[in-house]
């Protein structure tokens, strides 16, 4: 499962990279509870910007951060509850708002849990190996920003059609940035440029977000936790959790999922996707313009077993949705034609396309199961739209200035108008079906088993024996901070 075997050669030199650069990492629990930090790092944080590349910062990998940009400390999770008056459904929308992390998004999460694990065993050696990220966008960046932090070499990957901001930053922070053919929907060009770097003879490690285990720990383990104090601060004696919504992406953040379900038996998870390339719904293929949810395959770390539903959206309501939550004509009509307050209308830049697409998401879920006021669904808000400005210029080159009438007509279609199609509930049958698109990307193509992916389904405690990790892998965080001596320094 999550190899913890250890390298102690590579490890002694891992450990004094990481006493050199000043090098704390949290431990899961931690991250979990920053209560249990210790109170210098809390104290030292009060001078360090949320973005800043600073070895702090990785104790701000959590969805506990005050919501500021600079010297901010820890509170409760950070979520947004959106009024009836918008979503237009009666069930509770409820998502957790992932623009409060380093880099601005929930992504540096998954790259942490990847990276962690092969760093406190010595199986990654950042003295001389070099760290590769393929990434559809905040994957590579988190991945960028953390071997800054240890100052080793970094690739980071992503399809050339990303966001500009994306792309400015990596430029000021990764090693060196490959931009891989097409956009969102082309994971396919990115794995093909990780075989090609694996033939050149470098020295360097991949950490693959869509198959590294590690990145279903962190979700299952910190996403999952984090959900469970909102839904036990927020649910009333006749209120109900009913599902967690994701979109598929890497399928790190649905793991979230399996945690829940273990609190909530009846609970359901559903996985969203792009209705102009609907993978897991049609075996289909395409493109679209939902950033950050790569598709055209079925991720390795997907535990399809445990998933209830498949939701598909389409990508013109979240390019429309994005203009009417930021737009001014666009917040006007918010404002003074359904009356939202100017607090829920300036929190709508928490939620990126993604986002948008999540909430479209929770929506129709809450609409195919005629859920009422009792009812709560909950999504993840993985990043804001400070990662998308440059799609609003070009939307607004491309389209004009967005008028009023134009958000009415874009609210009362894409928002009021949720349907129900493009939707389905998995029996048995078809969750096998959805596994089984697994083959043609990893067997035929990525170099894993028959064995393996029967495994996968077949055996019970594959899923479970992952989360029984994080115990050992906490204590291995432990000793490594006790050999580099800076807390007790």
């Amino acid at each position: 499962m999550i190899d913890l075997t250890i390298n102690e050669a590579a490890l002694a030199k891992t450990v004094e990279r990481a006493r050199e650069r000043n090098i704390i990492i949290p431990t899961f629990e931690q991250m979990a509870d920053p209560d249990r930090l210790p109170g210098q790092i809390k104290t030292a944080l009060g001078d360090v910007g949320l973005w800043d590349v600073n070895p702090l910062n990785l104790c701000r990998i959590t969805w506990k951060n005050e919501a500021v940009a600079s010297g901010g400390g820890f509170g409760g999770v950070n979520y947004l509850e959106l009024p009836k008056s918008l979503t237009g459904c009666d069930a509770r929308i409820i998502g957790l708002v992932g623009k409060w992390f380093p880099t601005g998004a929930h992504k540096v999460g998954a790259a942490f849990g990847c990276l962690v694990p092969r760093l406190v065993t010595g199986q990654f050696d950042p003295t001389t190996q070099k760290a590769v990220w393929p990434s559809t966008g905040n994957y590579c960046r988190g991945g960028a920003y953390d071997s800054s932090l240890l100052g080793c070499e970094s690739i980071a990957i992503l399809p050339e059609g990303m966001s500009q901001e994306r792309f400015d930053w990596l430029a000021n922070v990764a090693g060196e940035v490959i931009k891989t053919p097409g956009s969102e929907s082309n994971v396919k060009e990115i794995f093909d440029k990780c075989w090609e770097l694996r033939s050149s003879g470098e020295d360097l490690v991949i950490f693959n977000q869509f198959d590294e285990l590690g990145n279903y720990l962190w979700h299952h383990e910190l996403t999952g936790r984090a959900i469970a104090e909102v839904l036990e601060r927020e649910l009333g004696p006749n209120d109900r959790y009913h599902s967690v919504v994701s979109a598929t992406g890497s399928a790190g953040t649905i793991a979230c999922g399996d945690y829940l379900k273990k609190l909530f038996p009846a609970s359901k998870v559903v996985a969203s996707e792009a209705l102009q390339c609907p993978t897991l719904l049609r075996n289909g293929f395409g493109a679209h313009r939902i950033e950050g949810i790569g598709d055209k395959h079925v991720p390795w770390i997907h535990n399809v077993r445990n998933t209830d539903m498949i939701v598909a959206v389409d990508d013109e309501a979240t390019i429309a949705l994005m203009r009417v939550f930021n737009e001014p004509a666009g917040r006007a009509y918010l404002t003074s034609k359904l009356g939202l307050t100017a607090e829920v209308v300036e929190s709508l830049d928490l939620l990126g396309i993604s986002s948008v697409g999540n909430l479209l998401s929770a929506i129709k879920v809450a609409k195919w199961h005629e859920l009422g006021e009792n009812d709560v669904v909950v999504t993840v808000f993985t990043d804001s739209m400070e990662l998308y400005q440059s799609r609003l210029a070009e939307l607004n080159e491309e389209r004009g200035e967005l008028t009023e009438v134009e958000a009415a007509a874009a609210h009362e279609r894409w928002l009021r108008g949720v349907t129900t199609d493009h939707m389905e509930e998995l029996t048995y049958p078809t969750r096998q079906r959805v596994h089984n698109l697994k083959y043609y990307t990893w067997v035929e193509q990525q170099a894993k088993t028959y064995e393996e992916i029967q495994r996968q389904w077949y055996d019970r405690d594959y899923w479970t024996a992952i989360p029984a990790a994080v115990e050992q892998l906490d204590e291995l965080i432990v000793e490594f901070n006790r050999r580099t001596g800076l807390l007790s320094a």
